[in-house]
Formats: C-alpha cells, sequence, structure tokens
C-alpha cells in the first residue's frame, strides 16, 4: 500500500511558504516598535483597536501558513491535524511575542489581553482554514 506521505502532491513548494514567511517577519518587526500615542482622533485612540491588529496579526499568520495545503493531497482528518498544531504554534508564538515585550524591549510591556487576542485571531482563523482548505 502506497502512503499518501510519498507522493509530490502531498508536500507544497517551499515557495508557497514565502507570504507566511514575510508576515511572520513583519509580526516580529512590529514587536520592535513602541506603540504609537494617541494623537486625538487617530485609529489608535479607538479604545481596544490594538486588540484587533494583534487578532489580524496572529489571525493572518495561521491562515497564510495553513494556505499552501489547501490542494494538497492529505487526508481530512490529518490535515485538520496539521492546522491545530500550526494554531497553537501561532498561540504560542503570541505568548512568545508578549513575553519578549515584556523582558527586552524597553517601554513595552506583557498584556494577557493582547495575547488572548493573538489566540483569538489564531482560533478564527483555524475555524476559516479548517471550513475551505479542509474538506473531503
Amino acid at each position: 500500500m502506497t502512503s499518501y506521505k510519498n507522493t509530490a502532491a502531498a508536500k507544497p513548494g517551499c515557495w508557497r511558504f514565502i507570504p507566511a514567511a514575510v508576515w511572520f517577519v513583519l509580526v516580529l518587526i512590529a514587536v520592535f516598535f513602541p506603540v504609537p500615542e494617541g494623537d486625538g482622533g487617530g485609529w489608535f485612540d479607538i479604545e481596544n483597536f490594538d486588540k484587533l491588529i494583534h487578532a489580524v496579526m496572529f489571525g493572518g499568520l495561521v491562515f497564510l501558513t495553513c494556505w499552501p495545503y489547501k490542494n494538497v493531497a492529505i487526508p481530512v482528518g490529518e490535515k485538520t491535524n496539521l492546522f491545530i498544531r500550526i494554531m497553537l504554534a501561532t498561540i504560542v508564538w503570541g505568548l512568545t511575542t508578549e513575553l519578549i515585550q515584556k523582558y527586552f524591549i524597553p517601554g513595552r510591556q506583557y498584556d494577557l489581553l493582547d495575547w488572548l487576542a493573538d489566540a483569538a485571531g489564531a482560533i478564527i482563523a483555524f475555524a476559516i482554514c479548517r471550513r475551505l482548505f479542509a474538506k473531503a
């Protein structure tokens, strides 16, 4: 019996991960920048707007990492399992970025709500990817 893992169709090309890698680097860079101060009328003056930014950043990371697998010949259950691992790794990455900010970036601090927004974005993106890319 031939395993699907031995087929070329089971492996997306490395170039398909370039958008996810670029997004990962952009998220990493964003961790090092100070948060803009409110200037009376800008987007950052909206209460908790940064939580939406966190959800989009980390949801985007999950989506862009799952996307290369959309047409790959992997059984649905295993593809879902892969997407779960991507989601969990992204949630851990969100916690790591908060700890980096707390301990290594002057002027930045750990915020549990930021990490929860990271996790929410990752979970929402997982649900979208599972629905769109892990069909039978």
